[in-house]
C-alpha cells in the first residue's frame, strides 16, 4: 500500500478490494486487514509529504520555465492548500492519481504537517475501510465487478487526459495569437 500511495504503478483499490474478498472467504480477518491497509496508506502518504517538503519547491524553482510556473502561482497554490487542502487530503484517496500528488504538493507548499496528517490519515482510514468492505460484500461477483471497475476507471482517466491535453493545446494556441 505504501509504495502504491507514493506513486508506483500498484493497483491499490484492487488490492484492498481483493483483501475484502479474502475476508469474505475466511482467508483473512477484518480488523488486522484494515489496520495493515491503513498503516500502508499513511506510511506512503507521509513519505510523499516529506519528499515534497524536501525536494518540491527546490525542484520547481530550478524548472520554473519548463513548467511555466511563476512565484505568484506557487504562492497561490500554497494559499489554496492552506484554505481548502484538508478536503483534498481527506477525499483525494478516492481519485486515482490525485492521492499520489496531494502529499507531494502539500509538502512543497509548506502545509503544516499536523493539519495534513489529521485529514490525510482520516482519509486513509476511510479509503481502506471502504474498499475492503466493498471486496467483502462483492464475494462471488469479484471477477465481474473488478473488470467493470477497471474499464470505467480507464475510460475516465482517458477522458481526463484528453481534456488536459486540449486545454494545454488551446492555451498554447491563444498564447501565440496574443
Amino acid at each position: 500500500m505504501a509504495l502504491g500511495i507514493i506513486g508506483l504503478p500498484i493497483p491499490d483499490e484492487t488490492i484492498l478490494t481483493f483483501a475484502g474478498y479474502l475476508i469474505s472467504q475466511k482467508n483473512l480477518h477484518f480488523i488486522p486487514t484494515i489496520f495493515s491497509a491503513f498503516l500502508g496508506s499513511i506510511s506512503g502518504i507521509t513519505i510523499s509529504f516529506f519528499i515534497g517538503r524536501k525536494f518540491g519547491l527546490n525542484f520547481l524553482h530550478k524548472h520554473v520555465s519548463f513548467f511555466h510556473i511563476t512565484e505568484e502561482k506557487i504562492h497561490k497554490t500554497k494559499k489554496w492548500f492552506e484554505s481548502y487542502g484538508e478536503w483534498l487530503f481527506l477525499f483525494g484517496y478516492f481519485i486515482p492519481g490525485v492521492r499520489h500528488l496531494t502529499a507531494l504538493i502539500a509538502g512543497s507548499a509548506d502545509t503544516k504537517y499536523s493539519k495534513f496528517a489529521l485529514f490525510a490519515y482520516i482519509g486513509g482510514l476511510i479509503w481502506s475501510i471502504t474498499f475492503v468492505t466493498i471486496g467483502f460484500n462483492v464475494g462471488i461477483e469479484w471477477n465481474n465487478i473488478i473488470e467493470k471497475i477497471h474499464r470505467h476507471t480507464l475510460m475516465i482517466l482517458g477522458i481526463i487526459i484528453v481534456l488536459i491535453t486540449l486545454i494545454f493545446i488551446v492555451k498554447k494556441f491563444f498564447q501565440k495569437l496574443f
